[in-house]
């Protein structure tokens, strides 16, 4: 089998050197080998592929935390009619959205740090808007270079589409309707509705628990159980990911609160391996946020399982079906 490499000769011929120029410490930038194997019948094939074939039988360890960030005040949050003059991917923060966003980097790197370990590291994913660029650029001052371990770019992230330039009347109007309607299947004319962000945030979840089973966060060489998530992004966006992360119905949605600019929800993986907001949050504060009793039986049961349980005593399952109580009084139990 004759070999086509992407590769330059001198990459190829010194794969030790090759290795440390694609991830050298001085660059973020996140650089990728790729080579193709052309067989002797002209079928192309990506050794890449067989990543998950040749992979240790040992599962990588899992990242500590899954942080989600909500971007700080923005020019929007301020003054509504921002969005009739500019598009709403190039709205960006206030001096105090910036200002957010340095406490809450602050805020994540003091968390970190308290569990004593001295290999923990940092790896975002933000939302293509300004608002949240800016808020990563700030958040990220507290880290050092060396304690990052990556960023991407993940459009999947961005806010729901509100519809273009906004009519500032008509858009309160919109919203009204939203309410009487449903606020998770209104959809906005020429924009989105919850609904359609929920779609594109389920890929964006398959994704990323794709790249956490086969350890694509993990430093080259290392197994680092330190590894912590940074997810910025937008208010609506984030609910959504957590509903479709924990499975919550379209009621237990529409009955959650935004988080404020600039703040953040912590899912911090539990006793057994699965990521429980209860792991770092009371349960007083998740009540705020608009957690409901069964929400948060479901949340101290995540903090003991294991990945790929499930919890048989969900009791979000007499949400739906009402003879349970029925057949109970009939037997007298």
């Amino acid at each position: 089998m004759a070999t086509l490499s992407l590769l330059p000769t001198s990459a190829t011929s010194k794969p030790s050197s090759w290795r440390n120029h694609l991830f050298s410490p001085n660059s973020l930038q996140c650089k990728k080998k790729e080579s193709i194997e052309i067989s002797t019948n002209g079928q192309a094939s990506f050794p890449e592929k067989n990543l998950l074939r040749h992979a240790s039988k040992t599962p990588p360890p899992r990242p500590r935390r899954i942080i989600l960030v909500r971007h700080g005040e923005s020019e929007g949050n301020v003054d509504e009619s921002m969005y009739t003059m500019v598009a709403d991917p190039k709205i960006g923060l206030t001096e105090r959205g910036k200002a957010q966003a340095i406490e809450c980097g602050e805020r994540i790197r003091k968390m970190i740090e308290k569990d004593g370990a001295n290999d923990w590291k940092v790896y975002f994913y933000v939302s293509p808007y300004k608002r949240t660029l800016e808020t990563l650029r700030n958040l990220a001052r507290s880290f050092e270079r060396s304690r990052i371990a990556g960023l991407r770019e993940e459009p999947r992230l961005r806010e729901q589409d509100f519809g273009n330039f906004q009519d500032r009347e008509k858009m309160r109007v919109e919203k009204a309707i939203r309410m009487l309607y449903g606020r998770f299947f209104y959809r906005f004319p020429d924009g989105e509705s919850a609904a359609d962000v929920y779609d594109r945030i389920t890929g964006f979840r398959e994704t990323l628990r794709a790249d956490i089973d086969i350890g694509r966060f993990q430093p080259p060489g290392d197994r680092n159980p330190n590894m912590n998530i940074v997810i910025v992004s937008h208010g609506l966006t984030l609910r959504v990911f957590l509903m479709r992360w924990y499975k919550w119905t379209v009621e237990q949605y529409e009955g959650l609160h935004n988080f404020g600019n600039g703040g953040m929800i912590v899912m911090e993986k539990g006793y057994g391996g699965r990521y429980s907001l209860l792991m770092h949050h009371k349960e007083e504060e998740l009540r705020k946020f608009g957690l409901t009793e069964q929400m948060l039986i479901d949340q101290d049961w995540q903090k003991y399982a294991r990945p790929g349980e499930l919890n048989y005593d969900c009791p979000t399952m007499n949400s739906f079906f009402t003879h349970f109580d029925e057949k109970d009084a009939k037997f007298g139990s």
